[in-house]
């Protein structure tokens, strides 16, 4: 019986299901002000994840902020998970959250920006060092080729949340890891498109900036590619379906109330 709430189940990392729902609790509700009350949430398409399966779901998104967003994206998963469609409005969900979910983190981020960063990576971060960037500064270095074999771990457990462009620049080009990783472990991809955050929140998103902003969060249709799909192909899909070819403040789904 202790089971079913974890107390025995480890993620394919190792680390304690309990210690990890006891965070995304914590978590849920210090930031739930600051997505539901302080800001306002426009949320569409989650019918799109009512059916998905428990494993092997990749979600891409365009980035704003180092752990809004995907805080954001956490809270509308445990939502669905209850029932609520399009809406974060029942925080009766923090009581029981999805667990089986992990994100896509920067090392650096994660471990050299103190206390905080360091719990977040407790939420079901999965680290990998960027070959591109590095301590803010443009760089070269090896690829990380653990990096896949650690998402791919992650996909086979639960459903991964990933930020393809690498970074909170907007319209910055889409790494082409994303597509080899989508051909290599062939999930489910949900492409999702955000709005707001950077408007509400400083660039680590843990400092509000601007009060009553919309927070939009739109899920569009899951994709399944086909293995032999070219990686440029992939890339161009992607780049249309999170929408970084459009400027993001002048799409009509998102405008300021």
């Amino acid at each position: 019986m202790l089971d079913v709430f974890g107390f025995l189940e480890r993620d394919p990392f190792g680390n304690p299901i309990f210690i990890k729902r006891l965070t995304l609790l914590l978590f849920g509700f210090l930031s739930y002000a600051r997505v539901r009350i302080y800001n306002k949430a426009r949320i569409t398409g989650t019918e799109h994840l009512e059916k998905l399966p428990q494993q092997g779901v990749l979600f891409l998104s365009n980035h704003q902020t180092y752990f809004m967003d995907v805080t954001m994206l956490y809270h509308v998963f445990f939502s669905v998970k209850w029932g609520f469609r399009n809406s974060i409005n029942f925080p009766i969900y923090l009581l029981a959250p999805k667990a089986r979910l992990f994100y896509v983190a920067a090392s650096e981020t994660m471990t050299e920006g103190g206390l905080l960063p360091k719990l977040f990576a407790q939420a079901g971060a999965i680290l990998v060092n960027r070959s591109w960037r590095a301590q803010g500064q443009d760089v070269k270095r090896e690829v990380d080729t653990s990096a896949d074999e650690k998402i791919g771990k992650g996909l086979r457990y639960g459903w991964v949340v990933s930020f393809p462009q690498g970074t909170t620049t907007a319209y910055a080009p889409l790494r082409k890891g994303t597509a080899h990783l989508i051909k290599a472990h062939n999930p489910i991809v949900v492409p999702v498109v955000i709005n707001g955050f950077r408007r509400a929140f400083d660039k680590k998103g843990l400092r509000l900036k601007k009060r009553n902003t919309t927070l939009c969060v739109s899920f569009k249709e899951p994709i399944r590619f086909d293995p032999d799909t070219p990686v440029d192909e992939i890339m161009d899909i992607l780049r249309e379906q999170i929408e970084q070819r459009i400027p993001v403040d002048k799409l009509s789904w998102c405008r300021e109330a």
